[in-house]
């Protein structure tokens, strides 16, 4: 066995634009669906959805048989909760709420086992290392580590040259909900200064020779960010599109529109 290769890390590294789904549903079974939906990464997010390791764990199973890459966001950039998740097979993590170099130095580290960093040396129980199966994983795990650093705050923003210049720092996502509050425009992503402030972020990180990212469930804006240089963009969120799709086909019938019925399957037997 040999350490698996993380496509996404070589796919930035390449330059080639990675389009990606958000994940909040906290089911393997239904992220398992997403996964041969075409999209070139899922997000699970382990901080404003309800996981935690033991559903993460079942999501990095269901969907390592597909071409999808995941992604894990864990809840806060703890050293010991990453140390958990690269143990059960997490390759890219997506950390939150990142404000400083130093901050971002040390998250790079957590991912790194020594004497490059921190990782605790537990591979014999690991999923990562298929129980020590891979016989050189510790010497080839550090190479497929990927780390997304999330900019959300002000003070970010302020810091934004010297966290992308960090050394193993591969990405920079803006989340664009938190920022718009941080910037005194809570509930306005799409705000014109919240746009400014990322796409001159997103000039930046790409200055830095680092890849930029952005959740943008809004198509111009995506469109926008992708425009700008954007390598990783996520498009939408599950929990959204299940929750429009069904208003839209109850709305459709509660209302006697028949032409609704043209969006029900009617091939594949019981529903």
């Amino acid at each position: 066995m040999q350490t698996p290769i993380n496509p996404f890390k070589r796919a930035l590294r390449e330059g080639r634009v990675q389009i990606g789904l958000w994940v909040g549903l906290a089911d393997a079974y239904a992220i398992e669906a997403m996964a041969g939906t075409g999209f070139d990464w899922l997000l699970i997010d382990g901080e404003h959805a309800p996981n935690d390791l033991r559903t993460v764990l079942g999501q990095l199973q269901a969907v390592a048989p597909y071409t999808t890459h995941a992604i894990v966001r864990p809840v806060i950039g703890d050293v010991a909760l990453i140390k958990q998740l690269l143990d059960v097979g997490a390759q890219t993590l997506l950390i939150p709420v990142v404000e400083s170099a130093e901050q971002a130095a040390t998250l790079v580290a957590a991912t790194r086992y020594p004497p490059r960093g921190i990782r605790g040396v537990g591979s014999a129980l690991a999923r990562s290392s298929r129980w020590n199966q891979i016989g050189d994983y510790l010497h080839t795990a550090d190479e497929q580590m990927c780390v997304l650093l999330q900019v959300e705050t002000q003070k970010g923003l302020d810091n934004l040259a010297a966290i992308a210049a960090t050394e193993g720092v591969d990405g920079v996502f803006f989340g664009p909900a938190d920022l718009s509050a941080s910037m005194g425009l809570l509930g306005q992503p799409g705000h014109p200064e919240v746009q400014r402030a990322i796409l001159d972020g997103i000039a930046v990180v790409r200055a830095a020779g680092k890849a930029a990212g952005v959740l943008s469930a809004d198509p111009k804006l995506a469109r926008l960010y992708l425009d700008a240089g954007a390598l990783f963009v996520a498009v939408g969120v599950d929990t959204s599109l299940l929750t429009r799709a069904c208003r839209e086909l109850a709305a459709a019938y509660k209302h006697g529109d028949d032409s609704a019925a043209s969006a029900v399957p009617t091939t594949g037997g019981t529903y």
